[in-house]
């Protein structure tokens, strides 16, 4: 694409925050569709997942096993004096623990390599998403958050896809494992240790209840922390500039602040439920200790049921306490999940249609034919703009500020789809051919240069990644970038720091011209090209500028009426009309708006 987007304004209007955490309505339950299709990212690597379940398997069961041979080495083997049998039980106790940490560790191996490559499936699908959404939509939403949703959201739907639902299976598995076994063993010691049951559901059940908003509730506020951040780093210079380093200070600790009370409240609900469960199974261990003492010593039963059983409840109230912070990273991974796929099911508000056509190579005639378009449906930004330019000319639009001057350059781009009308490139109606075609024979050059990390060189190659050094230095020299880049350092390889902070004003607008260039669009777009610059400065990018706009269709956007005075015709814009258009010669002599805005800029007042 060879489209050179500079940075782009973010407009907000009111909720347009809360717009970007999504809906504060809290749902009741953990919702199933939500869990249903994170799953699916699972499914290249459903076999990886089947030996984790299978060698998940194989541990509980040796686990389960354990006990049981505790009690064979006490009642069959010590007490009847067997050192022999002895010998055998305690290998193959061995054996059984060898292989709980062999098939553990394979599994928490497999499912690391099955976490680690869902994480970058899931990261790269919404990157590339984020990239086929439209402009409108990263005009309206926070950046911070947006990237919030790409890493924090996503590694807490990992934890859960990769380890919190095989690991859930397990603990359900090794529970119902539990109490079989005890049940068998000896089923009035097992009744009597189930006795704390109902404690166990009332504190589980109070727990899950507030976890839900809890949990909920910090994804919302890591976002806003995320958020926060980002604005203030870009807008860094701007609270130097102001002194308003304490006043950035404070809305920061307020929003962080707010970020570590949500975080406090889940985690203390972990921590009241946690050690209740600890409590109950002291409690339960207790029961066990003091009936099957009794029990045992009134001879009906044997020392190593009492030991075995012991050993069991311990085991019994472990999976508990997994479960509940498996659920635990099910509230948080649901909350995630639901703001990852409402980013996922989010549509371009410029789509290809299913019958669009290839753009074919264009000679660079443009039609805007009784075109209206609104941001919002109760404002209207341009009202039946009609509009002419062939092949080759070069058009200024001039006019106040938020007249809609850049409003339709974006329409000729398409990167917002006109409300009525249509635009026409080469008599082609630009809905009915496809974006990449559109946007690979046109050209940007913004007000604010955008470059981003890399060389010179990979900054000017952007648009045509395949173009050598000696394009690369051809399109410098008409750009007029060659000799200052040659004077740097390291010349073309000289790396262009974040935001090209390392680099003037100036410097980078004749870089992005050169970028222009070496695409060699058919249409070109001068959003405010030289108003950034110094009048020095100005003159090199004007002289580039000329030999960009030769034989090129041109849309020159500009407030400096000095830059546009060669323009073949010029359209004045107020309020989203064209009120007048002519070369600058016959508007001066008109009289009208432009004049008004010509004498406002180079006559001084009396």
């Amino acid at each position: 694409m060879s489209i050179n987007i500079g940075s782009s304004a973010m407009v907000r209007g009111p909720g347009m925050l809360l717009d970007a955490f999504g809906s504060r309505e809290e749902r009741g339950h953990i919702s199933g569709r939500v869990l249903l299709q994170l799953a699916r990212f699972l499914s290249p690597y459903r076999w990886h997942m089947a030996l984790a379940t299978l060698l998940m398997l194989i541990s509980s069961g040796a686990g389960l096993f354990t006990p049981y041979l505790t009690k064979v080495a006490i009642d069959s083997n010590i007490a009847c004096g067997d050192i022999r049998g002895l010998l055998t039980t305690c290998l193959w106790l061995t054996l059984t623990l060898m292989c709980v940490y062999l098939s553990s560790a394979a599994q928490t191996y497999i499912l690391s390599w099955v976490g680690q490559r869902v994480l970058a499936t899931l990261r790269a699908r919404l990157f590339r998403h984020l990239q086929a959404l439209s402009v409108p939509y990263h005009d309206k939403h926070v950046i911070g958050v947006t990237i919030s949703r790409v890493t924090n959201d996503v590694e807490v739907i990992n934890e859960l896809l990769s380890q919190g639902l095989i690991g859930l299976v397990g603990d359900g598995i090794l529970l119902i494992g539990t109490i079989v076994v005890m049940m068998t063993m000896e089923l009035r010691l097992a009744l009597l240790t189930y006795s704390v049951l109902p404690l166990m559901l009332l504190t589980t059940a109070w727990f899950s209840r507030r976890a839900r908003v809890a949990f909920r509730e910090t994804r919302e506020k890591i976002g806003a922390v995320a958020g926060d951040l980002a604005e203030n780093i870009s807008g860094m210079r701007v609270i130097q500039a102001f002194a308003q380093e304490e006043n950035t200070q404070e809305r920061f600790k307020e929003v962080n602040r707010a970020n570590r009370d949500a975080t406090i409240n889940a985690i203390s609900l972990s921590f009241i439920f946690l050690p209740a469960v600890d409590v109950l199974s002291v409690a339960a261990v207790c029961i066990v200790l003091l009936m099957g003492g009794i029990m045992a010593a009134n001879g009906r039963l044997t020392i190593g049921v009492v030991v075995a059983f012991m050993a069991y409840v311990s085991r019994f109230f472990d999976p508990i306490q997994d479960m509940s912070q498996i659920y635990t990273t099910l509230q948080a991974a649901t909350a995630g999940g639901e703001r990852v796929l409402e980013l996922l099911n989010s549509q371009p508000n410029v789509r290809d249609r299913p019958d669009a056509i290839e753009l074919p190579p264009i000679k660079g005639r443009i039609e805007l034919r009784n075109v209206s378009f609104s941001y919002h449906q109760e404002q209207g930004v341009l009202h039946n703009i009609n509009m002419s330019i062939e092949p080759g000319e070069t058009i200024a639009l001039v006019g106040p500020t938020g007249a809609g001057k850049t409003s339709i350059a974006n329409l000729i781009a398409r990167f917002y789809e006109v409300s009525d009308g249509a635009v026409l490139i080469d008599g082609y109606d630009v809905r009915d051919v496809t974006a990449d075609s559109l946007h690979r024979q046109m050209g940007l050059v913004p007000q604010d240069p955008f470059l981003f990390p890399g060389t010179i060189a990979d900054n000017i190659r952007f648009g045509r990644p395949t173009a050598d050094m000696e394009e690369v230095i051809r399109a410098a020299v008409l750009a007029n970038a060659d000799e200052f880049i040659r004077a740097l350092p390291e010349g073309y390889e000289t790396c262009v720091f974040e935001g090209g902070v390392n680099l003037s004003t100036g410097e980078r607008q004749l870089i992005c011209i050169a970028r222009a260039l070496l695409v060699d669009p058919r249409i070109l777009v001068l959003d405010e090209a030289t108003s950034s610059v110094d009048t020095v400065t100005e003159a090199l990018v004007q002289e580039a500028l000329e030999r960009l706009l030769k034989g090129r269709t041109a849309i020159v956007i500009a407030h400096r009426l000095s830059t546009v005075r060669r323009a073949d015709r010029i359209y004045v814009i107020e309020s989203g009309r064209i009120v007048e258009c002519g070369t600058h010669s016959e508007l001066l002599a008109q009289g009208g708006l432009y004049r008004a805005l010509y004498e406002q800029q180079f006559i001084e007042p009396a």
